[in-house]
């Protein structure tokens, strides 16, 4: 029994306008019908952001995952202080759906892993000793690239009000792994088998809220390059380009309207068998970045804790 990666996430939103707009020039593409709107990777078949319009605020509604065994998963549930609940009004009732026990919605489906993602052209580096790109210019000029557009969505992270008690629910409910954290304050949780270094992650937070969706693409220049076109069209916040130390990817966040974060990464660590994998404590100067710039000062700001508890 146990969560095999992230489908996609689901945020209520004041104006779902914006909510395409911005994740359009992100490189997804839209398909909305009234007031709900589906942003989907090029390629793929699923969704993997659903906006709810005509909230007084951005709010996140659930993470939906894919996991095996849903039955013994509901049986654990209920022992960790989560619930078993019913499918909110409008959403497919397939799958398992329950709250974590801060009340954050997931909902769990048994269904097939998309496609494998084509291998591209190796990322080429010239280094002392290893000389391995002659007579041939890695960068061609700006104008010759297309835009950028996010392979699949690779993790979520949320806020937490308490981070050991959220990993304990996912690794003893869900039967995740915890990958590794920073004390208490922020943690990452992965697959047991063939996962990317974290599907779920957790940072400290008065109350629960969406913090970021994280999307891959194929190289370094495609995280540098995509955040920089996003964040002029954008004309918010930014975090990037650096490199994190936990999961070792680079990365470039970009401010969405409402002020949480979307991530462009690539070169994420990758854990065949967790059995194999030793998580690490890390110290609160490691939590963050290896290197960057500065961070912004709502960085870490849970914008849904400011507004209207109510639903």
């Amino acid at each position: 029994m146990a969560v095999q990666g992230v489908i996609s996430y689901t945020l209520e939103v004041p104006d779902i306008s914006q909510g395409i707009e911005f994740y359009s020039n992100a490189g997804l593409i839209a398909n909305q019908k009234g007031n709900i709107a589906t942003l989907t990777c090029e390629g793929q078949t699923r969704p993997s952001i659903v906006l709810l319009g005509g909230y007084p605020a951005k709010r996140l509604h659930h993470i939906r995952l894919r996991a095996s065994e849903l039955a013994s998963i509901a049986d654990k549930v209920p022992e960790l202080g989560g619930l078993i609940v019913n499918a909110p009004e409008g959403f497919e009732a397939e799958g398992l759906w329950l709250s974590d026990p801060h009340g954050m919605l997931l909902h769990l489906e048994e269904c097939s892993e998309d496609a494998a993602l084509t291998k591209g052209s190796p990322f080429c580096i010239n280094a002392p000793g290893d000389i391995v790109r002659m007579r041939q210019s890695a960068v061609l000029p700006g104008d010759d690239y297309a835009p950028v557009r996010p392979l699949r969505l690779g993790h979520v992270l949320v806020f937490s009000p308490d981070v050991p008690k959220s990993v304990r629910f996912v690794t003893e409910a869900l039967g995740m792994g915890l990958a590794d954290r920073a004390q208490d304050v922020i943690a990452f949780c992965c697959a047991r088998e063939n996962s990317d270094h974290h599907v779920l992650a957790f940072a400290q937070s008065p109350g629960t809220g969406f913090h970021h969706g994280s999307f891959q693409v194929r190289d370094p220049d495609e995280v540098g390059r995509g955040g920089r076109a996003l964040v002029e069209k954008a004309g918010k916040g930014d975090w990037g380009f650096g490199r994190h130390t936990i999961g070792s990817n680079f990365f470039h966040y970009i401010q969405d309207p409402w002020g949480s974060w979307f991530e462009y990464y690539s070169d994420m660590d990758f854990i065949d068998d967790y059995s194999l994998w030793t998580p690490t404590n890390y110290s609160m100067k490691d939590s963050l970045a290896n290197w960057g710039p500065a961070v912004p000062t709502d960085f870490v700001h849970n914008y849904e804790v400011d507004a209207s508890p109510e639903r």
